[in-house]
């Protein structure tokens, strides 16, 4: 356990950090399976909007730095490649 004051707000702040990291995290994943289970029958439309959403979330944490910018591009590409090829299907 930390001794000096200086320590002590630290662990605060890192739990801080760490929760509203993890909580960050928690809602990109949520988000990307919402686009990519329902991929097979739903409708363009709908994916559309979701995409959508998904890379506000990914550009927002990536701002923020709680996961790497190379990840949310990366995500942000695989996405957009798992749409165009629903949409070249139809």
């Amino acid at each position: 356990m930390p001794h000096t004051p200086s320590a002590k707000k630290s662990l605060r702040q890192t739990a801080i950090r760490r929760l509203r990291n993890r909580a960050a995290k928690k809602a990109i994943k949520i988000q990307v399976k919402k686009l990519t289970e329902p991929a097979k029958d739903a409708t363009l439309d709908t994916l559309q909007v979701e995409l959508k959403v998904a890379i506000r979330k990914l550009d927002k944490a990536a701002a923020k730095r709680v996961i790497h910018p190379n990840t949310a591009a990366r995500k942000k590409s695989q996405l957009t490649r798992l749409l165009n090829s629903k949409a070249q299907s139809k």
